[in-house]
């Protein structure tokens, strides 16, 4: 291993490692939740080196900020979430589980390293959109209809979107988008990972809506799939646009 793979490797732990303290004395992340983020954080780094790793990091920026912001309008109309937001392993490995096993992926098959780059930023694209629609939507939403039967609904339930949340959601798979592209190249891939990170945050809304709704999947399943089904919706138009 060259010096500077050495130095590296060294900075990334560092960097880990203080994130993982200052997450658990921010009481953002709890103590396992806080090691799980670091090993899947580790992961990313080895496949997508740091571009990978900002991504999550600023997916994990952008839902810290989203769960606080409008905290106390949150909390008088009973939306708040548990524990002040703070972050259980499960809820690690729901949102970023999949960027995990495809920075292994990507460091394992270096020849498919550009399928998997777009498949990682597009996870967590997804979950960026999902975090940043559901929490800045119940502030900012206006109108709040069923995913399902298009119908009003009551702001804050499984499956209910709003325009306002929608927009959000996608802005936050546009800052994900640019990070990739500073990372690997201003390409047409930005687009597939705004496109897929938007498909994943609506299925994660029509899961919500009826699986989650009806008890038959936990809220850190939807999340999962969420993410799944972002990364496989920008492979497939990766397959698509490749041939």
């Amino acid at each position: 291993m060259q010096l500077s793979t050495q130095i590296q490797y060294i900075l990334v732990l560092l960097i880990l490692l203080t994130g993982m303290i200052l997450s658990i004395k921010a009481q953002k992340l709890t103590t396992p939740a806080a090691i799980t983020g670091g090993l899947l954080g580790f992961l990313v780094f080895l496949g997508a080196g740091f571009p990978g790793l900002i991504m999550m990091a600023s997916f994990f920026v952008m839902g810290t900020l989203a769960t606080s912001w409008g905290s106390a309008y949150k909390a008088s109309m009973g939306l708040a979430e548990e524990n002040k937001g703070r972050r259980k392993a499960s809820q690690v490995i729901a949102n970023a589980g999949v960027g995990g096993i495809l920075g292994l992926l990507s460091w394992l098959f270096t020849h498919q390293s550009e399928l998997f780059h777009l498949m990682l930023a597009a996870s967590f694209a997804s979950a960026s959109s999902d975090t940043l629609s559901s929490e800045l939507g119940n502030v900012y939403g206006k109108r709040f209809y069923n995913i399902i039967s298009f119908k009003p609904d009551s702001r804050g339930l499984d499956g209910v979107v709003s325009l306002e949340g929608t927009l959000l959601g996608m802005l936050g798979s546009c800052i994900i988008a640019g990070i990739y592209g500073f990372g690997f190249g201003w390409t047409w891939n930005l687009v597939w990972i705004v496109l897929a990170g938007t498909v994943g945050n609506l299925s994660d809304s029509i899961l919500g809506g009826t699986m989650e709704r009806k008890q038959y999947l936990s809220n850190d399943a939807v999340n999962f799939l969420n993410t799944l089904i972002g990364a496989l919706t920008a492979m497939l138009i990766y397959s698509i646009v490749s041939q």
